[in-house]
Order: structure tokens, then sequence, then C-alpha cells
């Protein structure tokens, strides 16, 4: 088993002819995604490595039975694209595209609050199923089939861990970056939410960093709702408060946000926190032991 996608998924990218697009297309065919489609206004009728390309979603959605987007669109136009898949009905949209503008995320946001569509991002490297399919950017090579699923803010930090599990002999189930803007379409609650639905996924390794809110949110969601074990880990044991820490929501302001006071909101629910990565991976095969 898997969350949100698996070989199945029918998926469309929205910007398969600019350089990412196409980049990552090509990436994510090699992988095994199930890539039926491609959106580039005035590239319609064209094709790209065998791919069909439409002129909008809703074109490509009559043509095939699309249940996935991977959006690279410049970021002027991204927040436009999620609202165009959504349009369509298409159930999840993952929208790599970074620096959107914050006003048109609050906006398009919002719409989503309404509809059925689940988004992932922006400013995010996608999600991965292991062996199965990946939308976005994620390097598939580190990657193993096993019973581990992996929640993160950090595109960088999931590729770490992902490794060091694999290294150590630990697979995994899926892997979502859910990105780390301010405004973002999926919160760590919502991807744990899938995680306890699945029945292959045995613990959950979340991997947080400092800024917002958001790991103490999840700590509190976990001891209310979670039957598996979680372990995590938090990046930004050194940040220096009022600095930006690589994304936009990763800044400490005043004595809130830091990565000690989302640990201890954590470790106070029951969720045990690595302060590196190798520490983080024995807990989740101390996790692991303990549910076999």
């Amino acid at each position: 088993m898997s969350i949100l996608i698996d070989e199945t998924t029918e998926v469309i990218v929205q910007g398969i002819t600019g350089n990412e697009g196409s980049f990552h297309t090509r990436k994510m065919l090699e992988y095994g995604t199930n890539v039926v489609a491609g959106v580039t206004p005035g590239k319609g009728g064209e094709a790209f490595d065998g791919v069909p390309i439409y002129n909008t979603v809703e074109e490509a959605t009559k043509h095939h039975n699309v249940k996935a987007s991977c959006i690279f669109v410049p970021p002027r136009f991204a927040a436009d694209a999620i609202l165009e898949a959504s349009d369509t009905d298409i159930e999840l949209v993952v929208c790599i595209s970074e620096r959107i503008p914050l006003h048109h995320m609050l906006k398009t946001y919002e719409i989503l609050q309404h509809r059925e569509t689940k988004l992932i991002g922006p400013n995010c490297p996608g999600l991965l199923s292991a062996g199965k399919s990946k939308l976005g950017i994620i390097p598939g090579d580190m990657f193993t089939p096993g019973n581990v699923g992996v929640v993160s803010r950090s595109g960088t930090l999931t590729y770490e861990i992902v490794d060091q599990l694999t290294r150590a002999g630990i697979g995994q189930t899926t892997a979502v970056g859910i990105g780390g803007d301010p405004v973002i379409g999926s919160s760590f609650i919502d991807i744990l939410t899938e995680f306890e639905r699945d029945p292959e996924t045995k613990i959950v390794v979340l991997v947080g960093e400092i800024g917002g809110s958001d790991e103490e949110q999840a700590a509190e969601y976990i001891d209310k709702h979670m039957s598996k074990p979680v372990v995590a880990y938090i990046a930004g044991f050194s940040a220096p408060p009022g600095k930006r820490m690589g994304h936009a929501g990763a800044i400490v302001t005043g004595s809130s946000g830091t990565a000690e006071a989302k640990a201890k909101a954590l470790e106070s629910k029951g969720v045990p926190v690595g302060r590196t990565p190798a520490e983080m991976v024995d807990l989740a095969r101390q996790a692991l032991a303990k549910v076999s």
C-alpha cells in the first residue's frame, strides 16, 4: 500500500514543456509514474516523449481519467494553474513552483477549503510512493519499499532522512514533502491522517524545522488521534532568532517556533525526537521493533 499515489494513478504535468517540467517529467516516467498527458497553452496537439500535450487541463481530462496533476509553472501563473486543475475536480495537485506571491496563495488556499482537491505544496519536492510512482523532484534511487511513512517540511531533509533509513535497511511506504512556505495546501496533520489509514504504514517519521506552529499542532493531533508510533527529527537547534533559515516559513520570532520548543511539544506527547538524522534512524528502528 501507499498513500495518495500508486502505479495506477493517472497523472498530468502542467508546464510539461518548460525546462523544469520536461526534465522532471522524464524522471517521473523513468520511475514508473503513469504520466498520461501534459498541459501547455499553445502547445496542444504536440507530444513530449510520447506523452500527448493539451492546451488546457479541461481538455486533458476529457481524454484521460486524470487523478493527479504535477505543476511546474512560473510563479506568477502557478496559483491559477492550481485552480485550473481544481476546477476539473482532480483529486490531488502537487505544486512544485516556488516564489508564488503570498496574496495569490492566500486566495487559492481559501478557495480550496471549499473543494475536494488536495494540494501538496507549493514550493515543495512532491511525494514518492516507493517502487510505484513519484510526483515532483524527489530523487527515486534512494528509496526502498517498506513500512515507514515520511512527512517533511524540507525537501533536502526528506532526501537525507530517506537515504539514512534505506542505508539502515528500513524501507518506506510514501514520503511527502509538504513545503515550507507560510501558506501551504496540506499540513502535517493532513498527511498523518493519511498514514493512519494506510494498513502498510507501521510507523511515521515526521521531519520538522524552526518557525510556525505546525509541529506543535501535529503533537496534539498525534496524542489524540494516532494509533501508530511517530518519531521525529527537528532541524534548526542552532538557528539564531529572527533569521530566516531556508524556507520563508522557517523563521523564529521571539520565543516561539524554536527547535527546542517543538521538540518539547512532541516529546511531551510521547513522540521521541532525534537531534540528528542518525539518532532519528535509531528511534525509527526501535519503534518498528515494537510493532513487528
